[in-house]
């Protein structure tokens, strides 16, 4: 299907400039779905101020919004980090296309659901509903399936500098993580036999400001929005030790961005714990509580350590 062979490439990985990737034509479509993505933020800023409908609680071009927005992050992400990998060049095309195709079509079942008044997702409320619902059920499997052959390819390429590569590694493997706690989604048949993300209570209630996220119980669009942005914040801190933490060897480097990955990963679980309990995210219970504050001085302790022992 994919014939076109990879330019030679003799260079070492390494990170590359916005323009760099541009040019990369194995990705194209990843940076066509980031700027759908953002064309749909700006629609859905428009549809606040004109549209006035509400939709389970709360105005119905938010949850675009909220879409445009984490949407054209992710892809651009995951165009910079395909950017890295040397060779594969029909296996990077194909994740690119996977994953710029699928959310760009969830993009356009999601403004139709909204145009006509409704939910898009765990609607079942007629034929057309719940074949919208399981068709961006497939879209957003195709998508898990090639971040998760991202990780792989990038889980063995060779030459990116160490750090970078822990902080890319540990960012898609939080990633996939955060994107299966959507299957708890699906699970979460108590209330809404169709599914829902609020537990203990119908989708709709109080919620808080621009997230949406339950007040009142607990609402699994916690942990997965925690596990997806783990994709730019371990590179984050990935790249804030090598700016600013020079005076630490590269080993120790490393393992704080693997320890940072692990704290991130566990957060992404205690959160879900903690909305399957039925908790709010600002209002945990006593043992959610104790749970959290542990790991907290376990991190803490471990990075102190690190530090203290890692200076060149």
């Amino acid at each position: 299907m994919f014939i076109e062979e990879a330019p030679p490439r003799t260079t070492t990985p390494s990170p590359v400039s916005p323009r760099a990737v541009q040019r990369d034509r194995r990705v194209a479509i990843l940076l066509v779905a980031s700027v759908v993505g953002l064309a749909v933020l700006l629609a859905a800023l428009i549809g606040l101020g004109a549209d006035d409908r509400v939709i389970t609680g709360a105005p119905a071009w938010l949850k675009p919004l909220k879409f445009g927005v984490s949407i054209a992050v992710y892809t651009a992400t995951l165009a910079w980090l395909l950017t890295l990998v040397e060779g594969h060049w029909w296996l990077v095309r194909l994740v690119a296309w996977t994953t710029g195709a699928a959310l760009i079509a969830e993009f356009v079942l999601l403004l139709i659901q909204v145009v006509r008044g409704t939910t898009s997702h765990f609607n079942t409320a007629s034929p057309f509903d719940a074949a919208v619902f399981r068709a961006m059920g497939g879209l957003i499997t195709a998508v898990f399936l090639a971040a998760a052959v991202a990780a792989l390819l990038l889980a063995l390429q060779r030459g990116l500098p160490p750090v970078l590569a822990s902080g890319i590694r540990g960012g898609l493997l939080v990633s996939l993580l955060g994107m299966a706690a959507a299957v708890l989604m699906l699970a979460n048949t108590g209330i809404d036999p169709g599914g829902a993300h609020t537990v203990g209570a119908l989708d709709g209630g109080p919620g808080l400001p621009l997230t949406g996220w339950s007040t009142e119980h607990g609402d699994l669009r916690v942990p997965h929005f925690v596990g997806l942005h783990g994709l730019q914040a371990l590179p984050l801190l990935a790249w804030a030790l090598t700016r600013y933490a020079g005076a630490l060897t590269e080993r120790t480097q490393v393992l704080l961005v693997r320890l940072g990955s692990t704290a991130c990963a566990g957060v992404v679980v205690l959160l879900a714990w903690q909305a399957e309990r039925g908790l709010p995210l600002l209002r945990p219970d006593t043992a959610v509580s104790m749970v959290g504050a542990a790991g907290a001085l376990a991190v803490g302790a471990v990075a102190s350590l690190l530090v203290v022992r890692g200076r060149r």
